[in-house]
């Protein structure tokens, strides 16, 4: 007997049956791993049951995991399916339940790399399952606070278990309205952190009155950023559709993106950029510390900014723009030679081309980046977007606000300034290469912590959390996909 499994340590007579029952890749990897013996005494058994009965932690408590062990199964029989059951809660945990290849028919994000076989066979030889299953999740303070928020949810969500009333979508109410809808809207604000009592923290008790007053349409306003909306004040068909979201709708928002944070590598670069396409925000990282955040104006639905990793490689100053052919032979299918003199625009070898100047829809700053879906940043020449709380209108480029000042910071961190103020200043395109890559990240997180350090659940513009969503155990839920809004042509 090994003195640390407390199973038999030799092949012996298991060995034939356990070669019969162990019938996938991953199974037969394993036993030939560990000596075709079995491995599972009671210590690991409860260890494995305490862990995986924890999962909640991970949004993972809609799935079962562990086998339901008949009492006259055979111990070889009942070795194989706990295996069976650590090995999937391992890759759950290392990887993520869904391979999101088999979601987005583009997805270049590097993901972990974590031989689970492997690590389960050694942790079970070193009786350290407990510490080794903790440690495949992401480790970082995000994720925590990500599963403290879906924790909670969940236990709202006990409490609350008949659900609130919905609240009717039946007309606009704007400050200064008498409405029946006004008790509900503000104990839902109250109860969401909107509407707090002044001066504290905690939330108002209010009043049964049909008065939209300023009070109530400031948390609206509060809520409606939060959420990606128009921030009117105004209460309409959208702003309906999120309040009347329940707790089960942002536990199943955090567990989805609890799953999509478990797809990515574990230790991304220190420098890097990363792009959050549910909520149109940057976010620039260097040396590990966040140093810059602005928005950004991404992919419309039908027109979506995919998920990839892809450095920025070069700034390009003044830059022209190669219209593609999906937009050519669409938007400007029907136009004639006074409209590209008008636009500044030219044919050359096949192709639509906007010269550099002020109206360019790449604005005067291009930022280059290393891809096959010409995917990249830019200026733009309609700042005025980014004032918008919905900013999906693009055709699949990542517009950024302030381009011109995101460029001078990276010039200037990456020791090019002098080079990029006289590319810039020339009127004509040029190229600045960057002495190293910038990784970009194009990532879609729609319940993720906000710079103020609070969980925030947005809208899913693009409709993607459904399919995660079901393969952890969730229903549809609620839907609020954003609606395409054909703005410009530009990229």
């Amino acid at each position: 007997m090994s003195q640390r499994s407390g199973v038999p340590t030799s092949a012996g007579d298991a060995a034939p049956t356990l070669r019969s029952l162990a019938n996938t890749p991953e199974l037969q990897r394993f036993y030939e791993r560990v000596g075709w013996r079995l491995v599972w005494n009671e210590a690991a058994s409860r260890a494995l049951e305490d862990v995986i009965a924890r999962r909640a932690d991970h949004g993972l408590d809609r799935l079962p995991f562990l086998p339901s062990i008949e009492a006259g199964e055979t111990p070889i029989a009942r070795d194989v399916a706990l295996t069976r059951a650590a090995l999937r809660y391992a890759r759950a945990l290392a990887t993520g339940v869904v391979d999101p290849a088999t979601l987005h028919a583009v997805y270049t994000l590097p993901r972990p790399d974590i031989d689970v076989v492997a690590g389960l066979a050694s942790a079970l030889d070193r009786g350290e399952l407990t510490s080794w299953l903790a440690g495949l999740a992401p480790q970082d303070a995000d994720y925590r606070q990500l599963s403290e928020a879906y924790r909670a949810a969940v236990a709202e969500q006990q409490r609350d278990s008949g659900g609130a009333p919905r609240i009717a979508a039946a007309g606009l109410i704007r400050p200064g309205d008498q409405d029946d809808r006004v008790p509900a809207i503000a104990k839902q604000l109250a109860a969401e952190g909107y509407l707090l009592t002044p001066g504290s923290t905690a939330p108002v008790r209010p009043a049964p009155s049909r008065l939209y007053t300023s009070d109530i349409a400031d948390a609206v306003r509060a809520l409606q950023r939060d959420y990606g909306l128009a921030e009117d004040g105004v209460v309409g068909p959208r702003t309906i559709e999120v309040l009347n979201l329940s707790p089960a709708d942002r536990a199943r928002a955090i567990a989805v993106a609890l799953e999509r944070l478990r797809w990515l590598a574990r230790n991304p670069p220190a420098t890097r950029i990363d792009v959050n396409i549910a909520a149109a925000r940057l976010a620039y990282y260097r040396d590990g510390m966040l140093v810059d955040s602005r928005k950004v104006i991404v992919g419309k639905p039908g027109r979506e900014t995919p998920l990839l990793s892809s450095p920025i490689y070069r700034l390009v100053a003044n830059p022209t723009w190669t219209i593609p052919k999906s937009i050519e032979n669409t938007e400007l299918a029907h136009v004639g030679p006074d409209y590209l003199a008008s636009h500044n625009m030219v044919r050359r070898g096949g192709y639509i081309v906007q010269q550099p100047g002020p109206d360019n829809a790449l604005g005067m700053v291009k930022f280059d980046m290393i891809n096959d879906q010409a995917i990249y940043l830019h200026d733009t020449s309609a700042p005025g977007l980014f004032e918008r709380s919905q900013r999906h209108l693009s055709h699949g480029c990542v517009r950024v606000e302030d381009a011109l000042g995101f460029a001078q910071l990276l010039a200037e961190d990456e020791g090019v300034a002098d080079r990029w103020q006289a590319a810039s200043g020339s009127g004509a395109q040029t190229f600045v290469p960057l002495p190293v890559r910038i990784p970009v990240r194009l990532l879609y997180q729609n319940a993720f912590v906000d710079e103020t350090g609070r969980v925030t659940v947005r809208t899913d513009p693009y409709d993607w959390n459904g399919p995660v969503a079901r393969a952890l155990g969730f229903d549809d839920g609620a839907h609020t996909r954003t609606q395409a809004d054909a703005i410009d042509i530009g990229p």
